[in-house]
């Protein structure tokens, strides 16, 4: 049970609770007799429980006591009050190592100096006989004075030793220990100590210095790149992650730290406890002269000597290794030295982040010196990020919406962001507040000229507008025209007058999609080509998009508005999102093009429980397998794969092709009764609603939506007929299209706002649909089903997606910046309904997307990705426009 304020532990007074710490639970306390304040770790337990093991641990303290070093938390005093273990200790103020790390790597000088620091007050307690054993950045805390080591010494107490240790506790009582069985996360990776175990803990065997220097060796290379040295979905592919795998090189990694630290850490990390470094002290001597060379050459250079006639291959291909890489990162930071040749350099999100799917969330600035992008981190928070590239770590210049669209400012001093978000946003990068343009619904691109006028698409749907960058009201300088079913303009690019832009039409037609120049004084628009994307305009005259699954350049007159010579294939190009038709690179005006690495399309399905915690996953076939929907027995999933709809087996995991026209078919529903699916096809002139037989037999019909809709999506399939988002010149409406035919389509919410994915409660007296009449993004509303009378809002903070459960007395939903699946229990009022508060039932994992719930609501099938299926890189390629001439 948490202490309260004023509760006296002995001679301490309880102040405040401070977290929750290894060992326990951690406060803010007042040492009544000296008049200082302390930090008061109360223990487990299961320490009190076995009278051998916590004799054993306050003979440790005690010895961990005597321990007097500047970098060493000092341990106060022990005590026992009321059945409760307590330990005082030096408090300390700062943040941990862990903190820290979430913001990425260290810089190099940072990485030797904390490094030696933490090396010294190692060597001071190993020469005490301490051992620490759960070396890890949790135990690392950074203040003003450097590094501090935090419960030193006292891991054994928890049970470390395993079965080799004298203590003589089970394997069922080490579990206990919340340093070492700290359970999977809801993102399906192990934390805690396994991360930073040596191979010889992990056998079971006594731990000693050495394997505080394995797991120094870990923090070290963590601290340099930002990344884990190893990881795992499970404990078992963690430990044999350890036992049997090498981490990549740190100059892989991050190619401007000192290059013998490369040789340093695998010298920690030498699986044979035999073959690692000997001491902390050599290691800390190590670390300090790589400190000094840096420092005497304002730079932590390279040392190449002439290898013997026995010296390691390894350590030859290393020094070459780390020489190229510096190499390349000084092509990056200075334009003036471009080769002539194009150069591809591949750079990493970051330590645990993943670059969203669309390629507009990556953008270079003009001048070439910056790379701005959106990433999420493990917990699902978005964040934008600047990558100068003359430096290896990225900083965050501040949150990002979950679907973001960047666009630079021409003089290359403010990053702009659109997408799913209230309001258009401009940041300028150094780090100054972001101003609030104007109000955007689902933004959908924005172009920034010299004059610092701004173009922008304010909605999915709609024409262009323009705004002064420091805000004011958006005047429309687009308009789409209906005679071409125009629905939207869209991915605006200002050509190099800042006058003239390109923007894209849409909807799509079999090509592709149109790309128009409009430009600020005229409402003339002129149609410059087909394309499978909105284009980019490249310096020193191109066009880049996509073609035929390739990046492609065109040499264009942005004077004259005219395409010349024949379009050349690049390279491969990222796949385009559900942005529709998004710009796929970025390119500044010194000749360096930035695009996104394909990933692998390889996803699997899986099962979660309600907690969000991963139980099982299905044997498919490789593949991407996308949206799964469950049918009414949760037997079978109808999953779109490569644009076609399978049905699976769920208890054999055997999939069955459905479908195989031309064009695309999602968005599937099934029948109440489980006997059809209905689902758009997207293969003619406009998207239309089909149904098949659930098995794949007999021929789809075409249901008859009698609307003149262009994009028509089913979401739901009642007892009355299917549900749809219809789609096109207006906003979206939500209408029920009887099946079969025999009653009008009726509309259940149609405004000027968007209204889209209907469900039906299991009673069928409720629709629960999402809209954004009240902003972006959209949010969660019920109103009475079939005939639209009651109406209430259920979320004031956006929804994506919404599940009715059994009994239809609650909702739960993802949260629209896809990181949370929420619950609203509801209740009844008459004939009418009440919400109550949205709770959290989990965060999504960062390789999860789409889910369905079985009908129980007591599972969830997700889609998965499978390992490294998600690891986005960004391709810088240098000196592109050699590519055209090659």
């Amino acid at each position: 049970m948490p202490l309260a304020a004023t509760t006296r532990l002995g001679p301490y007074e309880i102040i405040s609770p401070l977290g929750a710490g290894g060992m326990g639970e951690v406060y803010r306390a007042r040492d009544t007799r000296l008049g200082r304040e302390v930090a008061i770790k109360v223990l487990p337990q299961h320490l009190s429980e076995n009278p051998e093991v916590r004799a054993r641990f306050e003979r440790e303290a005690r010895t961990v006591s005597s321990l007097n070093h500047p970098h060493i938390c000092t341990l106060f005093d022990v005590g026992h009050e009321n059945g409760i273990d307590y330990l005082v200790m030096e408090l300390v103020e700062g943040e941990t190592l862990a903190a820290r790390l979430t913001k990425g790597a260290l810089s190099p000088a940072e990485v030797l100096k904390l490094g030696a620091q933490i090396a010294d007050a190692l060597d001071r307690a190993h020469r005490a006989g301490v051992i620490h054993r759960d070396l890890k950045p949790g135990n690392v805390m950074l203040t003003r004075g450097g590094a501090k080591l935090m419960d030193f010494g006292l891991a054994r107490a928890t049970g470390l030793e395993g079965p080799g240790g004298a203590s003589g506790l089970s394997h069922a009582a080490l579990t206990h220990s919340p340093t070492v069985a700290s359970p999977l996360t809801a993102e399906g990776t192990i934390v805690g100590t396994f991360q930073y175990m040596a191979p010889e803990q992990l056998e079971g065997g006594e731990a000693d210095q050495r394997s505080d220097l394995w797991g120094f060796g870990c923090v070290l290379y963590e601290m340099a790149t930002g990344r884990r040295a190893f990881e795992g979905r499970s404990q078992a592919s963690l430990i044999s992650a350890i036992m049997s795998t090498e981490p990549p090189p740190v100059s892989q990694v991050a190619p401007l730290a000192p290059p013998g630290l490369d040789r340093l850490i695998r010298t920690c990390l030498a699986k044979d406890p035999e073959e690692r470094a000997r001491s902390a002290h050599d290691i800390k001597l190590q670390l300090l002269g790589l400190q000094e060379a840096g420092s005497q050459t304002g730079a932590a250079a390279p040392v190449v000597r002439r290898p013997g006639k026995n010296a390691p291959l390894a350590w030859i291909i290393t020094a070459i290794a780390t020489v190229a890489a510096i190499t390349m990162a000084m092509m990056l930071a200075t334009s003036d030295r471009s080769p002539r040749t194009p150069v591809h350099v591949a750079i990493e999100p970051g330590p645990r982040k993943i670059l969203p799917q669309h390629a507009a969330s990556t953008a270079i600035s003009p001048d070439g010196r910056y790379l701005a992008y959106t990433a999420a981190d493990t917990n699902g928070a978005y964040g934008l990020w600047l990558r100068p590239f003359d430096s290896p770590t990225a900083r965050l210049l501040g949150p990002a919406y979950a679907v973001s669209i960047l666009f630079w400012s021409a003089d290359s001093r403010s990053v702009g962001m659109t997408g799913n978000g209230p309001k258009l946003l401009t940041v300028p990068i150094e780090r100054g507040t972001p101003t609030e343009v104007c109000a955007i619904r689902a933004g959908r691109g924005a172009t920034w000229n010299q004059r610092g006028v701004i173009v922008l698409a304010q909605n999915a749907q709609g024409p262009l507008y323009r705004v002064s960058a420091s805000g004011g009201e958006p005047v429309q300088v687009t308009w789409p025209d209906s005679s071409r079913n125009e629905s939207s303009h869209r991915f605006p690019c200002f050509l190099p007058d800042g006058e003239h832009f390109l923007f894209v039409s849409m909807p799509a037609g079999p090509e592709g999609v149109d790309i128009y120049a409009g430009s600020l004084g005229s409402r003339e628009t002129k149609k410059i080509l087909t394309a499978g994307s909105a284009v980019t305009y490249a310096a020193p005259g191109y066009l880049l998009f996509r073609r035929g699954g390739k990046l492609t350049a065109q040499r264009f007159d942005a004077n004259g508005l005219k395409l010349l010579g024949d379009p050349i294939a690049l390279v491969d190009a990222p796949p385009i999102s559900d942005l529709d038709a998004e710009p796929i690179a970025s390119a500044s005006n010194d000749g360096r093009l930035v695009v996104l690495d394909n990933p692998p399309s390889d996803t699997n399905l899986g099962w979660l429980d309600r907690g969000g915690v991963l139980r099982s996953t299905l044997s498919l076939p490789v593949g991407p397998w996308e949206s799964p929907v469950l049918s009414p027995d949760d037997r079978y999933a109808i999953v779109p794969k490569n644009s076609d709809l399978w049905r699976i087996d769920l208890a054999r995991s055997l999939p069955v092709r459905l479908t195989s026209d031309p064009g695309y078919e999602n968005e599937p529903v099934w029948s109440p009764d489980g006997s059809k699916i209905a689902y758009t096809n997207g293969g003619r002139a406009r998207e239309e609603i089909m149904v098949l037989n659930s098995d794949g037999s007999g021929e789809p019909t075409v249901v008859s939506t009698q609307t003149d809709h262009l994009f028509k999506l089913p979401s739901d399939w009642s007892r009355q007929g299917l549900i749809l988002a219809a789609i096109g010149a207006r906003s979206r409406d939500v209408l029920l299209a009887p099946f079969p035919e025999g009653h009008p389509v009726t509309t259940l919410a149609g405004t000027v706002f968007a209204e889209f994915g209907g469900k039906v409660s299991p009673d069928g007296r409720w629709l629960a649909y999402l809209s954004n009449e009240a902003g972006s993004p959209p949010d969660l509303y019920l109103q009475s089903f079939p005939v639209p009378a009651h109406k209430i809002r259920v979320t004031n903070g956006g929804a994506e997606m919404v599940w009715w459960m059994p009994g239809g007395d609650e909702l739960c939903y993802r949260t629209a910046d896809h990181t949370r699946m929420m619950s609203v229990k509801l209740s009844r009022a008459g004939e009418n309904v009440e919400a109550g508060e949205p709770r959290l039932l989990f965060r999504y994992p960062p390789d999860v997307d789409k889910s369905d719930f079985t009908h129980d609501g007591q599972r969830i099938l997700v889609t998965l990705s499978r390992e490294g299926a998600r690891n986005r890189r960004a391709r810088v390629i240098l000196n592109w426009t050699a590519m055209v001439r090659q």
